[in-house]
């Protein structure tokens, strides 16, 4: 089964055409959305997430193409960090996506849809001591 390719530039039939594979749109989409600032990551498919538990590398996750007669139609689902403005984040990711593929690739895109899937709080640093893990008074011993 062939995978599904989109052309990108076709001069005439003796110079042949450049296809790129629709997996290469994903990568860029993917890539392009995690470099904004306040995205902390891309939420994959139930597929994907568990090539991840598997210890693969999921490239171009958290993203679906369409194609339509006006462009390209990008969905890309994201979890941002916690405190930051969700709109304007949004509307970064909408410009990060759609300037990288044009960019890459000169392909039109028509729509790109930023799905905010969840957010992640700031990791902590734990205050708990491995040595005294139950919070344990330890007297210290004096030696006189």
């Amino acid at each position: 089964m062939a995978e599904e390719t989109i052309v990108l530039h076709q001069v005439d039939e003796t110079n042949g055409s450049t296809q790129v594979n629709v997996r290469v749109i994903d990568i860029i989409a993917s890539l392009a959305a995690q470099e904004v600032d306040g995205v902390a990551s891309l939420r994959g498919s139930m597929s994907e997430r568990a090539q991840e538990a598997l210890g693969r590398r999921v490239q171009g996750k958290g993203v679906e193409l369409t194609q339509t007669e006006d462009g390209l139609v990008i969905d890309v689902y994201v979890l941002l960090q916690y405190g930051v403005n969700v709109p304007k984040v949004g509307q970064a990711v909408q410009e990060r996506v759609q300037t990288q593929i044009s960019a890459m690739t000169e392909v039109e895109v028509a729509t790109v849809n930023v799905y905010v899937e969840g957010m992640i709080s700031p990791k902590t640093d734990s205050l708990i001591d491995p040595n005294n893990l139950f919070g344990e008074v330890v007297e210290e011993e004096t030696k006189d």
